[in-house]
């Protein structure tokens, strides 16, 4: 398959709730903010720290795996928060820039102190709707947070 024609059929993940099942059911899932795929998967593609310019061995990704000490709490919850950690990117990095779930292997941190992650397997892109429900989520919790944004 042609990397194109491939990638714009990955699946598509729909709902806050079918991102949560997917969370409870698997470990080693990512979440990486980028154009996709057929661009971060290329064989001359990886990630570099931007301040350096020093490439990395693998890609930037943010965990999703829920933590022990997050306990009991509402899985729908923690995934929310990883998503809208992040949410600022679109806005302040490239207006392409969309989330994708993935499986992959931690090859080392980054210098934000990121998961590097390599061995990927795309699952799904992250539709819209998925980041304004867990928007949603975020303002119903009783603690004032926003998306992690350096500007």
């Amino acid at each position: 398959m042609s990397g194109s024609s491939h990638w714009s059929r990955m699946a598509v993940i729909g709902s806050l709730d079918e991102l949560t099942g997917l969370l409870s059911s698997r470990r080693g899932l990512y979440v990486r903010w980028s154009r996709g795929p057929q661009f971060d998967l290329l064989p001359e593609a990886s990630s570099r720290d931007e301040l350096t310019g020093v490439e990395l061995p693998g890609l930037s990704a943010n965990p999703m795996d829920v933590e022990d000490w997050w306990g009991p709490r509402p899985l729908r919850t923690w995934a929310a928060r990883r998503l809208y950690d992040y949410s600022h990117l679109p806005r302040v990095k490239d207006t392409w820039v969309r989330p994708w779930l993935l499986l992959g292997t931690e090859a080392g941190r980054g210098p934000d102190n990121e998961p590097v992650v390599r061995d990927v397997e795309p699952l799904g892109w992250v539709n819209q709707k998925v980041i304004d429900e867990a928007e949603r989520e975020i303002e119903q919790q009783q603690g004032v947070w926003g998306p992690l944004n350096r500007r």
